[in-house]
């Protein structure tokens, strides 16, 4: 019998411990023993090396995804006679050993703050080849960006201009700058991963992109590349971004009139499957159609084609990590909906929502298995919870755990490559888990592990020898 509080779109798999290839790392797969591999490495070797919880990259599957999502819209690009560049958005996950297969799979790399610009130029990535964002760049930010020849910074408001033109004059250096804009487009994904809605802080309003060009153009200082657009996150389907190109290509069409506008850069969003009811639109057929479209509009609007960029990280670095934890307490609650008694096993586990918020900020869902054994027991509904002093501190809201789940199981989360480690905290003074590269039966070090006595030593107050 089906347990009432089971949501429609959740389904009993055949089998529990069946790793599905739409939500889990390529390497991912079970041994002998029944116990989870991520790159030639068992869940169990890799807490005991480096901790639980513990994030796991998948890196043979992160650098195959570079390729394939270049090769997605360089393919796509050409068809039409043009050409694409990918910029990996470094929001999603960044380590320098990270920026470095970025370079090596000859993608840019967007940053949205000094410090993300740090680790990219740390990381020994060329300045020609990073992408500056930011609704609020600083001058130090802007000066830093311009001192190390970035390709581009793109403009969020009227006040960058003369800022940026500002300290581009200071250096004697010619920036080349794009505009973002809101095209007004409602991507259908989360309230707050909605970027291009009217009543937000991002981007220039389509009325007034004209006028805020005209004043790019007046300084010397400044080279327009072009309009710049990002409709949200997490998204399946092409439409948004089809209606936000047109818009663009209207407003590009007019710009044309009074000068180059060599490219248009439609940003990214490609949203990944997180439960095996999510259904992403593939991602060479989402840029086969969105450049389709291009092609299209521009025919009609009698203009050339311009190049193209586009900004993915999530549909790179979601599904190649895994986040591994220890579970510690278990508790079945019973729960009335509608009149019918149910029962709910709330799993705890030595993490939480502050290595990953994603849950408690959008009520994102997620999926979870056992790894450090298999399970032919039958399914349970469960909810992974972490270890906060929150109600809503919860991992994975519904998910079917064999009902021998035990204390000191190991239990993995798939597709935590993007903006877990990115949004982490110290809530409750909890030290941040490492971050670990995966590939050929190796692990290496990407974050290390944080520990009490950093936390300690941030502290004023703390006398070393205290603790």
């Amino acid at each position: 019998m089906r347990n009432p509080l089971t949501p429609e779109w959740l389904e009993t798999p055949a089998s529990l411990s069946h790793l599905d290839p739409r939500i889990w790392p390529r390497t991912a797969k079970r041994n002998e023993r029944g116990e989870l591999l991520v790159g030639g490495q068992t869940a169990s070797d890799l807490v005991r090396q480096f901790g639980s919880p513990l994030y796991v990259v998948d890196q043979e599957d992160f650098e195959s995804r570079l390729m394939s999502t270049r090769r997605a819209f360089s393919d796509a690009a050409q068809k039409i006679g043009t050409t694409a560049k990918c910029y990996y958005a470094s929001k999603a996950l960044l380590t320098t050993e990270l920026v470095r297969w970025v370079d090596q799979a000859g993608l840019s790399i967007d940053v949205s703050t000094s410090g993300e610009l740090a680790v990219a130029l740390a990381a020994g990535i060329e300045g020609p080849r990073i992408g500056l964002h930011g609704n609020n760049k600083s001058l130090v930010e802007i000066g830093r960006a311009i001192s190390a020849g970035v390709g581009a910074i793109v403009i969020d408001s009227e006040l960058e201009i003369e800022r940026i033109a500002s300290v581009a004059s200071a250096q004697d250096k010619v920036q080349a700058v794009r505009l973002r804009v809101n095209t007004g487009v409602h991507a259908f994904t989360h309230e707050y991963l909605a970027t291009a809605r009217e009543d937000q802080k991002f981007g220039i309003a389509l009325v007034d992109v004209p006028d805020m060009v005209e004043k790019i153009r007046s300084h010397s200082q400044l080279k327009f590349l072009g309009l710049h657009s990002h409709i949200g996150s997490q998204i399946f389907v092409v439409d948004g971004f089809v209606a936000a190109a047109e818009r663009l290509l209207d407003v590009h069409a007019k710009l044309l009139t009074g000068g180059d506008v060599p490219e248009l850069n439609l940003g990214g969003g490609f949203g990944i499957s997180y439960t095996l009811a999510d259904r992403p639109l593939p991602l060479d057929e989402m840029a086969g159609r969105i450049t389709t479209a291009v092609a299209q509009k521009c025919e009609q609007l009698g203009i050339p084609v311009p190049a193209l960029a586009f900004e993915p990280g999530r549909v790179i670095a979601g599904p190649a990590g895994v986040t591994i934890y220890s579970v510690g307490t278990l508790k079945d609650v019973q729960v009335t909906d509608q009149g019918a008694a149910a029962t709910r096993k709330y799993v705890s586990v030595d993490g939480g929502m502050s290595d990953n918020i994603r849950p408690a900020l959008y009520e994102a869902e997620y999926s979870a298995t056992i790894a450090s054994r298999s399970s032919d027991a039958e399914a349970t509904l469960s909810r992974v919870v972490g270890k906060h002093c929150e109600s809503g501190d919860i991992v994975v809201r519904h998910a079917l755990l064999p009902a021998d789940v035990s204390v000191n199981d190991l239990l993995a989360v798939p597709a935590t490559g993007a903006y877990c480690f990115s949004l982490s905290s110290n809530y409750n003074y909890l030290p941040r888990p490492a971050v670990i590269a995966v590939k050929g039966g190796t692990a290496k070090v990407l974050i290390r592990a944080e520990t009490e006595r950093d936390l300690l030593n941030r502290d004023a107050g703390f006398e070393p020898g205290e603790a």
